[in-house]
């Protein structure tokens, strides 16, 4: 069952902009919600989290590949030294210069390089659904920030169009005492509506200031600068009653909604640490290559030293080596890592056992809230149309003598409270279907 409606909210469907607000910019929803992506410090410190991400991915790719390493080295010995000529002790002064290159290139490791690439490039994706977790986190508060800036602005446009109307009876039933039609308790009644319309626009308009602070504060927007809000939400041409199935819904909302791949990426990373913790019990095997050589020089010596290349080319050496390494026994600290890593992965398991309910209940919640909007906003113009006819009825006979003040005020009263609550159920229902469509795989901002 759908029911068509004429949800224009033209310039909140109560007049046009004047001309220099006109050529003010007009801040519409998707452009709050994108300066409050772009200007979020949230968003930023998460693009550095993802840059440093990006370089652990780098690091593990590199350490598939051998380390190089050089060494250069001087010392200069008093007294007792070996003399590399005779190879026996002389007390002298020497001088030693050593140079020494090497490489070393990991052959088994128990999986752990593997598994620290494999975790790096989880990480990485990870950090990817975070930077856009941030922002759909940001652009759902803003747009509920947003729409509660509409509804205030609306509440206040209903309470002027009531004060205007109670000067407008003020100063007519004035008029009728004047002439001997109204008398004194009429135009004390009726000053006293009008004086609580004007406390009710103050307050409305304090709660608007309040919602466009709390937008300025959600979008990272100056304080002190003006924002003006576009006023104008497009159009709705139909309700949505069907009871929609929360099955398929949820199903797209496991693979493509940020919350739900976070508890997924959290459980994979923990996954492969675990992995890599019971690495660290396996024989580790590596291979070692390297060249050295070295010069002398006897400064007490009365011959001249041998000459440095050929020093060097006499003192040249070469090694090469297979390692081989077994954990035996560390005082359990490699076991209690384990056990860690392994409890960490049963929790990862759990938190996204409570976060996929949580997003299947919330999925539920905003279709029942949708489909509840949705008939509230029916009924709700229904009332308010019975509302304006019962008014203007009860103002007529007010005028004609039948009505107290008492019940013009309390019919005015309750036209005000049908005008805002309908107002507060249609922004409501846009808001749920912002929130289903977004479930669905839709980007927030379109």
């Amino acid at each position: 069952m759908k029911k068509t409606v004429l949800l224009l909210l033209m310039p909140l469907a109560w007049g046009w902009p004047s001309d220099a607000a006109a050529q003010e910019r007009q801040w519409t929803m998707d452009d709050c919600i994108r300066y409050a992506v772009t200007n979020s410090p949230a968003v930023r410190k998460q693009l550095h989290a993802n840059d440093t991400y990006r370089a652990e991915y780098q690091s593990s790719v590199a350490a598939f590949f051998p380390s190089l390493t050089t060494a250069v080295s001087t010392q200069h010995n008093f007294g007792r030294a070996v003399d590399p000529e005779t190879n026996t002790y002389i007390n002298t002064t020497t001088f030693n210069n050593y140079y020494e290159g090497g490489a070393s290139l990991p052959l088994f490791s128990g999986g752990q390089l593997v598994n620290r690439w494999r975790m790096a490039r989880v990480n990485r994706q990870a950090g990817m659904n975070d930077l856009q977790k941030a922002k759909d986190d940001l652009a759902l508060v803003t747009l509920e920030a947003f729409i509660n800036v509409l509804y205030y602005q609306g509440t206040v446009r209903f309470a002027r169009e009531k004060q205007a109307e109670s000067q407008r009876m003020l100063y007519k039933v004035r008029r009728q005492e004047e002439l001997g039609q109204k008398g004194m308790a009429d135009v004390a009644l009726i000053e006293a509506q009008a004086a609580g319309d004007d406390y009710l626009l103050t307050h409305q308009q304090h709660l608007c200031n309040t919602a466009l602070l709390k937008l300025k504060e959600h979008m990272n927007y100056p304080a002190g600068e003006t924002l003006t809000v576009d006023t104008t939400v497009a159009p709705v041409s139909e309700y949505l009653f069907e009871s929609e199935p929360a099955a398929g819904i949820y199903e797209a909302a496991k693979a493509t909604n940020p919350t739900a791949r976070q508890a997924d990426f959290k459980v994979d990373v923990a996954r492969k640490s675990h992995l890599i913790s019971k690495g660290q019990l396996f024989p580790t095997i590596s291979l070692s290559t390297g060249i050295y050589t070295s010069y002398y020089e006897n400064l007490k010596a009365e011959a001249a030293p041998l000459p440095f290349g050929t020093q060097l080319s006499n003192n040249r050496g070469e090694y090469f080596s297979i390692n081989f390494r077994l954990p035996l026994f560390n005082r359990l600290t490699t076991l209690t890592e384990v056990r860690r890593a392994r409890n960490q992965l049963r929790i990862a398991r759990e938190e996204q056992t409570e976060v996929l309910l949580q997003l299947q209940a919330a999925i539920e919640q905003s279709l029942s809230d949708r489909e509840d909007y949705a008939r509230e906003s029916v009924q709700m113009e229904k009332k308010l149309r019975a509302d304006e006819l019962a008014y203007r009825l009860t103002l007529r006979k007010f005028e004609e003598g039948l009505m107290s003040p008492i019940d013009v005020q309390t019919s005015s009263g309750t036209l005000l409270e049908s005008k805002a609550n309908l107002l507060q159920r249609q922004l409501m229902y846009l808001l749920k279907c912002r929130q289903v469509d977004y479930y669905r795989g839709k980007p927030l901002i379109q």
